[in-house]
């Protein structure tokens, strides 16, 4: 077991989506002396896995509540983690604590996911609380530098790498998404509101439409945070299913920025790409 970090407060409240990334982190805290508790959203948080975990129920909008539990846990530090499909207003579950800033609220919600993230986490400094990034609690989960499976980037592939980068950096200010697809040096698809399963299942059928023409094993998946993006949330993440729809549209590989990319079941993610003779690079930040 490693010492926990001297600056992060033990329990840490894990406020958790949907998915395998909230379990992973609360492991990771678990192995580094960390006391991790879950908040466990309502109908993004897998109810049988989050049993394992000390935790309490919330639900999207109950600011009220979940500051009382915050405090009654004890967790100073938090940290958000898991997807969670973006609520209209009118469906979130408002109590009195977050009337009390509901101005806040609705100003939130007049942007893409980085500002309303970003701004909901303001809403909890306010309160006190302190939050955190996976960089502070799990950096073992965070993608290293370099390429990590027996495939290698070509020179027509670093290309393609270095065109989606810039696509992405282009785009960041506008808060539209985290990954685009290149190929041949030309940007076919970018990411949107569906997310990167949808964006590469977008471009799996422009192939079968012969809307892109070029081979099977070309093209890279490029993701980056966007530019001037608060690190502390929605980091992209890759795993195993991220490879096995690459590999479907017909890529050579995936990109990601190193340290600033979750890779979700590293292992698995890997042997995947490996069977599928793709390549996973990290780049420099």
């Amino acid at each position: 077991m490693t010492s926990p970090a001297p600056s992060i407060s033990s329990p840490v409240g894990v406020i958790a989506g949907g998915g395998a990334m909230p379990f992973a982190v609360a492991d990771s805290l678990v192995a580094r002396g960390i006391t991790p508790v879950l908040f466990a959203l309502r109908g993004a948080c897998d109810p049988a896995r989050v049993e394992r975990f000390r935790h309490r129920w919330i639900s999207v909008g109950q600011a009220g509540r979940a500051t009382r539990l915050f405090r009654e846990e004890g967790c100073r530090d938090l940290v958000f983690i898991g997807t969670l499909i973006r609520p209209a207003l009118s469906e979130i579950r408002i109590d009195w604590g977050t009337l009390r800033v509901l101005g806040q609220v609705v100003r939130a919600f007049r942007g893409g996911d980085d500002h309303l993230l970003s701004s909901v986490g303001r809403i909890f400094e306010q309160q006190g609380f302190r939050l955190i990034g996976i960089k502070d609690v799990a950096p073992d989960l965070l993608m290293p530098e370099g390429t990590v499976t027996r495939a290698m980037p070509d020179g027509g592939a670093l290309a393609d790498i270095a065109r989606g980068r810039g696509v992405l950096e282009a785009l960041g200010p506008f808060d539209i998404g985290q990954a685009a697809v290149v190929i041949d040096r030309h940007v076919v698809a970018v990411e949107d509101i569906e997310g990167t399963d949808g964006l590469l299942a977008r471009v799996a059928r422009l192939r079968a439409d012969r809307r892109i023409r070029a081979a099977a094993g070309r093209g890279v998946l490029v993701k980056a945070p966007k530019r001037g993006q608060d690190l502390r949330y929605d980091l992209p993440t890759i795993g195993p299913r991220t490879v096995e729809s690459a590999a479907k549209a017909g890529l050579a590989g995936i990109a990601v920025v190193a340290g600033n990319t979750i890779a979700a079941d590293s292992q698995g993610m890997i042997e995947a790409a490996d069977r599928a003779g793709l390549f996973i690079q990290g780049l420099p930040a």
